[in-house]
């Protein structure tokens, strides 16, 4: 635990629907990067690409993928995060798995499903936030979709984190408001936000850019990392100037109190 949370984001195109090369693909960038980190960031669908083709490619829990990000979290001594497919009691789920380095794990499963690719039916969606104490740091875990409905993720005395993390596959064609919305969270929030996206071609030709960033608690881009590029990038986040800040600039104070219904 401490004042300081090491991020690695990896921006990687996909293969789309073969599992088995999208986990080579990760094994090999993940030993390549030489980097100590708290947490590697992965994208939405890493086994995947973000297809409804659930009834041949869901996992259960206990599936290839769950055992690959177990071997790689504890061998790295980090926890490894992104969302894949789970079958689960009949139903499927487009589920982030937040896996700990003691090989232990959280999860969350996508609240907002992509109405214009018919997500909603195929994917069942979540009902409950998570939020995750590691090493100090509270932090909350949203996919994608989630990104547009700020009522999900609004920082409220009682539900209170230091980082927001999307994992994504957002497509180039409304990449503005990828890089726009991240920004808007950090800045209403006073959050830092961690925004993964993937890049290049799905199997249905839809394009991704990437434009993975790392936002400060001003709403400040403190990534160095470039559109359309294959890249592993490690950043550093600075909790006690998250508190300075917070106390600077106390907004929390004056918010609205509301209450979701699900």
């Amino acid at each position: 635990m401490g004042d300081t949370l090491k991020v690695t984001l990896i921006q990687s195109a996909l293969h789309w629907e073969d599992v088995e090369a999208n986990l080579r693909l990760f094994t090999e960038k993940i030993s390549a990067n030489k980097d100590t980190t708290d947490i590697i960031v992965l994208p939405e669908m890493f086994t995947t690409g973000f297809t409804m083709n659930a009834v041949v490619l869901a996992e259960p829990m206990n599936g290839p993928a769950m055992q690959w990000m177990r071997t790689q979290a504890v061998e790295k001594n980090c926890v490894v995060t992104g969302s894949l497919i789970i079958r689960e009691n009949g139903a499927f789920y487009n589920r982030l798995i937040w896996m700990k380095p003691d090989g232990t794990f959280y999860q969350y499963d996508k609240r907002h499903l992509f109405r214009l690719a018919h997500e909603e039916q195929t994917y069942t969606p979540g009902k409950n936030k998570l939020i995750i104490e590691y090493r100090g740091w509270r932090i909350l875990p949203l996919i994608c979709f989630d990104l547009r409905f700020p009522v999900w993720s609004r920082r409220t005395k009682e539900f209170d984190y230091d980082v927001l993390m999307y994992v994504a596959n957002w497509p180039e064609r409304r990449v503005f408001a990828w890089s726009q919305l991240l920004v808007a969270r950090a800045i209403e929030n006073q959050s830092y936000v961690v925004g993964l996206n993937r890049i290049g071609n799905d199997g249905h030709h839809i394009y991704h850019s990437g434009e993975s960033a790392v936002i400060n608690y001003k709403g400040e881009n403190i990534s160095g990392i470039c559109a359309h590029e294959e890249c592993i990038e490690t950043d550093l986040l600075d909790k006690t100037a998250l508190i300075d800040f917070r106390k600077q600039l106390p907004f929390i104070e004056d918010a609205d109190d509301f209450a979701i219904k699900l």
